[in-house]
């Protein structure tokens, strides 16, 4: 019989909290986390915020030694891993390091010390270039450096699956579990925030604030929405076996009861309209969890304030569920931090299993008659809650869900 996966650990550094206790704090009082960049300049750009970590202190959780040379996107993940570790009372010793996977989405995670690299060998030479940035940057760096820190010897893997990447490698991980072939893994989803990615999406035109009149606010399903907000953070889950969790008498957040995954071909960085990638994936993940859809107490949308994304997302749900689904959107709190944002809704999910409260789609005003659901807007509503749905969709096509329960 299949192992089953469960959280006994959490992780997080975010714009919205750097444990869970402030992350669930500020979700649930519907805190904005959004404010004018200072990690790099602006000037020139329509688009001046962001959901920037605010007063990180790699230091204060990791100590002095061994951060050296360290670039913030590597700080930011192994400092939600000793968060989580902490959290689980999880220690690695030679008996279970073997045993510990490490399992990281993330896509853009390495993009700053590529680039910081690249330039230093285009204005200096190759010859002249500085050693100690080059390890920073390969994609599966910040992974590699957890790995390192924390002495974890079991399989160690980076998966890039865009905003897909952390619900991904939360399947990955419960796959391990399930096959037996690893007892713990140290697993979640990462972003950073660097001019390189905000350019990127800035001359995509993915940007809440360039169009003329519009404003910097994310605010998915509404009729006023026009964009993402860009974010950081990171979100670690200590996954282990579930009967062993429960003879060491673990504290356990929820279970992965299924996952969906589907690649839809289309148009590159642009939503398939029919959203069939989308509606498939929620399906797979239903029949994986042996769930029906009338069970689901809420889903967490991917809901990234973007005009096509929103209304397809919404026309899928309601072919899967109907229209009776309660339907929040963390991304209005905590904006998009691309590859981490999977997991930033897990994370939001064990807290509505703490409080048994859904949390409020925040910036909600003007009514979108093509977005036509059950969105939990106002004010977090107390509901009975025990198994949730988190999506998460890629303009580039790939689509992952994720059922989580509430312990039993």
């Amino acid at each position: 019989m299949k192992k089953k996966a469960v959280i006994t650990g959490i992780g997080v550094i975010s714009p919205l909290g750097k444990s869970k206790e402030e992350f669930w704090e500020n979700l649930f009082k519907g805190e904005s986390v959004f404010h004018e960049i200072a990690l790099f300049d602006t000037e020139g750009l329509k688009v001046k915020k962001a959901g920037e970590i605010c007063n990180f202190e790699p230091k204060a959780i990791l100590g002095d030694k061994g951060l050296m040379d360290v670039d913030r996107a590597s700080l930011i993940l192994m400092s939600a891993a000793k968060l989580a570790l902490d959290d689980a009372g999880f220690k690695i010793t030679q008996e279970n390091t073997h045993s510990t996977g490490v399992s990281i989405g993330t896509t853009f995670g390495s993009l700053y010390s590529i680039s910081k690299f690249d330039q230093e060998s285009l204005t200096e030479g190759p010859r002249y270039v500085n050693p100690s940035i080059f390890p920073s940057t390969v994609g599966n760096s910040p992974a590699s450096r957890l790995g390192i820190r924390y002495n974890i010897k079991g399989f160690n893997t980076t998966i890039s699956t865009g905003m897909c990447a952390g619900l991904d490698a939360l399947d990955y991980s419960r796959d391990f579990i399930n096959l037996d072939r690893a007892d713990t893994v140290v697993s979640g989803g990462l972003g950073d925030l660097n001019i390189q990615t905000f350019l990127g999406f800035y001359k995509l035109g993915y940007l809440a604030g360039l169009k003329y009149g519009s404003t910097e606010e994310m605010c998915p399903f509404d009729k006023r929405r026009n964009g993402i907000i860009l974010s950081e953070g990171a979100v670690i889950f200590i996954i282990q076996n579930k009967d062993a969790a429960n003879s060491q008498k673990k504290r356990i957040y929820g279970e992965i009861l299924g996952t969906g995954s589907c690649f839809e071909p289309g148009k590159f960085y642009k939503y398939s309209r029919k959203g069939e990638g989308m509606k498939r994936a929620m399906e797979l993940a239903l029949e994986d969890s042996g769930i029906k859809a009338c069970d689901i107490d809420c889903i967490f949308a991917n809901a990234n304030s973007t005009k096509d994304a929103d209304l397809i997302e919404s026309k899928a749900i309601k072919e899967v569920f109907g229209e009776n689904v309660p339907v929040t959107a963390v991304k209005s709190l905590v904006g998009e931090t691309f590859s981490a944002s999977g997991t930033m809704s897990v994370l939001a999910a064990l807290g509505a299993f703490e409080k048994q409260s859904i949390p409020a789609i925040a910036n909600y005003r003007e009514k979108d008659e093509d977005c036509d659901l059950d969105y939990v807007v106002g004010e977090s509503r107390k509901k009975s809650i025990s198994k949730v749905m988190i999506n998460s969709f890629d303009p580039n096509g790939a689509s992952s869900c994720m059922i989580v329960g509430k312990p039993v």
